[in-house]
């Protein structure tokens, strides 16, 4: 049962910023607990309003942690007046649909990643987003961590004297077979699970004209989902890509760009903890040099982000056309693996 379609276009109640935004939540998840809802507690621009599962049991735990009501059904959440905004932490096959109904229900929508492998999808959704005046936003919080900033200046003052590659690897060790990521009817599998991340970290230091030149994905006979994957992408330039991504790995979390003249490289490039100071490492020639970088809240900085963008869609589009590129990437190494 979908929620009822509010065919009129957003109107933005409160442009100024004095009144938090009522945020709701469609599932029950583990990051939602662990990460992103104590980070909506902490952002001045949101309220948390209400957490929607289909176990009350569920439900009610996160309204008894959160300080939120507890709702037993998705439609119902959607329904609500209160609810302006609502972050999707649902399972990789259900984000576009309940994506979709949240937009469609007139709330603005930050929606876990991946978002989708398909495109057209991804584009459709942009599209409602834009046509109804509201906020969409896939949620890679580690583009909101500083570090990428330092990184990015680096290059750009000729540290690393001209780019020549960018590689990227996200690997985690075998878990339960009882997770999510290891089943296939929930889209489970490396690629929508963690290599989205290098995926996406190409996409900030490459050109906008990215393109999959090979993929691979091996696929866990057991589990029937993918378990480990590379894919070699190239823009306009000639800058390439290797990005490497696994779940049962060695743990690995990290990316470099290399130079004419330097290599640039960070630890932790995904998902530092709050506390934790990202080291940066920079080698010229034979200098090499560590830089402790600051501590960042990412998730807080995201969901602070999302409360801007929901003050003027209008002014972050960009995070939607973001979503669509990454979409098309992803729908390319899927498509490029099993030629």
């Amino acid at each position: 049962m979908a929620a009822r379609d509010s065919s009129e276009p957003h109107r933005a109640g409160d442009r100024t910023g004095t009144r938090p935004i009522g945020v709701g939540v469609l599932g029950a998840a583990d990051i939602a607990w662990r990460n992103a809802l104590p980070a909506v507690q902490r952002c001045d621009g949101l309220r948390l309003v209400a957490v929607a599962s289909r176990s009350a049991e569920k439900a009610g735990r996160f309204a008894d942690r959160f300080d939120c009501e507890a709702v037993d059904s998705y439609p119902r959440l959607l329904e609500r007046d209160d609810v302006e905004a609502v972050y999707v932490p649902l399972p990789n096959a259900l984000h576009e649909e309940w994506a979709e109904a949240a937009l469609r229900a007139g709330k603005h929508v930050l929606v876990e990643k991946s978002l989708t492998v398909d495109a057209e999808a991804a584009r459709r959704l942009a599209g409602l987003a834009e046509a109804r005046g509201l906020a969409f936003m896939e949620n890679f919080t580690f583009l909101c961590h500083p570090q990428h900033d330092e990184v990015r200046k680096l290059v750009a003052d000729g540290a690393i004297g001209t780019p020549q590659t960018f590689t990227a690897s996200l690997g985690i060790p075998r878990g339960g077979g009882d997770l999510i990521r290891y089943r296939p009817e929930l889209a489970g599998g490396t690629l929508r699970e963690n290599g989205c991340y290098p995926l996406r970290a190409a996409l900030l230091h490459l050109g906008d004209d990215l393109r999959v030149l090979g993929a691979h994905l091996r696929t866990d006979p057991a589990s029937g989902v993918d378990v480990a994957g590379s894919a070699l992408l190239a823009d306009g330039a000639g800058l390439t890509a290797q990005c490497d991504f696994g779940l049962e790995h060695s743990y690995r979390n990290t990316y470099a760009l290399w130079g004419s003249e330097g290599r640039v490289e960070l630890d932790w490039a995904f998902n530092p903890r709050p506390d934790t100071r990202p080291v940066l490492r920079l080698q010229r020639g034979d200098v090499r040099e560590e830089r402790v970088l600051a501590a960042a809240d990412q998730f807080q900085r995201t969901f602070t982000a999302f409360a801007a963008a929901c003050r003027e869609p209008v002014a972050h589009r960009h995070h939607a056309q973001d979503a669509v590129r990454q979409a098309t990437v992803m729908e390319a190494v899927l498509r490029a693996s099993t030629r």
